[in-house]
């Protein structure tokens, strides 16, 4: 059932970074029960249920949180769980009557995650943002891109997943760790911009070492070097070129077919463009797939670009099932493995109108009380 089997958290419901990380924690065996809003909501992107996959292995409820008896059902809910995921502006649980402090007088236990993009502290925490905002102000974003274009939007991993979700999820499970040592919850406070400053801890010390260039497309893993770039092919596609090490940048040039004396050093940066200019003249010669047979089972670290289409039947990626086949939908398999207590993909996501009676009385909510809640109009009736 997974490493996290006999945990349960309460998600409130929201998109992005923190329904990811409930989703993460669904797939290792946590009891997730997501609690939507009865009423319609604008959150969101507006797709077929079954291709929402932030909210897989998850149960799901619908209530109305505007009224008392709805705010007291999920307090009935925090009551046995171990913890509660939430991703509003700072204060909203607490106008709703589900602060931090409520909870943990409901739970001395409860872990209180917290996912903002700003922190639930500062001179911006009540402002909108994204990603783009957030990695924007940590100097991420402005070494993101070519030394001669503008910074490159990276998707937004880096601010939401990986300075986000990624961040909560180890932050909750640290904190549920100590909570069962000293009995005591704590809340987690999970922001974006912490999270996306932490992610460049690596990029700010060789910075201020000296090893790293305050400017983006000049460095060694930035795109900057000749050797870890992408390279267009003769159709119009590319190759990715990752030869770091000299022994694997040996292999790199053997395989494309140079002479390594007429080049200039690999570390010469006076000479990269001139190097770069010479690789892309080399791979343009060939297709794609051509240049993915030449470096074939080769230790040069250099990979052909491929779409979200053509990973999915990669040999190697199809061999370690990273992706998920049901029918005609293909969504990634849950990460990372175990070799005891694997996670697993317990069901697509549910729609909260039609789970709720179910999902509630999984956690032990009488049949009267639910039904009675239904009636009044406070939850879905299904």
């Amino acid at each position: 059932m997974g490493p996290l089997e006999g945990v349960r958290i309460v998600e409130m419901s929201g998109i992005g970074p923190a329904p990811f990380c409930g989703m993460l924690l669904a797939d290792l065996g946590a009891d997730v029960i997501r609690v939507d809003r009865l009423a319609a909501s604008d959150l969101g992107f507006d797709i077929d249920l079954r291709f929402d996959f932030l909210n897989r292995s998850k149960r799901a409820i619908a209530v109305d949180l505007k009224a008392a008896d709805g705010v007291n059902l999920v307090k009935d809910l925090i009551k046995s769980a171990d913890i509660l995921i939430e991703g509003f502006r700072p204060g909203v649980m607490e106008r709703l009557g589900l602060g931090p402090g409520v909870c943990r007088d409901l739970n001395p236990r409860l872990v209180f995650g917290r996912m903002t993009g700003w922190g639930q502290d500062g001179p911006l925490k009540q402002l909108a943002g994204h990603d783009i905002n957030y990695i924007a102000l940590t100097g991420t974003l402005n070494a993101i891109g070519p030394k001669d274009g503008p910074p490159v939007v990276p998707l937004n991993l880096i601010g939401d997943f990986g300075g986000g979700a990624l961040y909560l999820a180890m932050g909750l499970l640290a904190a549920l760790h100590e909570s069962r040592v000293s009995g005591q919850g704590q809340t987690v406070d999970a922001a974006m911009v912490d999270g996306a400053a932490s992610l460049m801890s690596m990029h700010f010390g060789y910075y201020q070492a000296g090893f790293w260039k305050n400017a983006r497309g000049s460095n060694a893993v930035d795109g900057g070097s000749p050797y870890y770039a992408t390279y267009a092919t003769r159709d119009g596609k590319y190759m990715a070129v990752g030869a770091v090490e000299p022994r694997f940048y040996k292999e790199f040039i053997q395989r494309l077919g140079v002479n390594s004396e007429t080049l200039p050093d690999q570390n010469d940066q006076s000479r990269w463009d001139e190097l770069k200019q010479c690789f892309a003249s080399i791979f343009a010669t060939r297709t794609r797939d051509e240049w993915t047979a030449v470096f074939a089972n080769s230790d040069a670290c250099v990979s052909p670009v491929l779409d979200m289409v053509e990973c999915v039947s990669h040999p190697h990626l199809a061999a370690r099932n990273t992706f998920v086949h049901n029918g005609d939908i293909v969504e990634p398999a849950p990460a990372p493995r175990f070799s005891r207590t694997p996670g697993q993909i317990r069901n697509a996501p549910l729609a909260p109108r039609s789970d709720t009676k179910s999902a509630l009385q999984s956690w032990g909510i009488a049949e009267d009380k639910i039904s009675a809640l239904a009636s009044a109009g406070v939850i879905a009736s299904g």
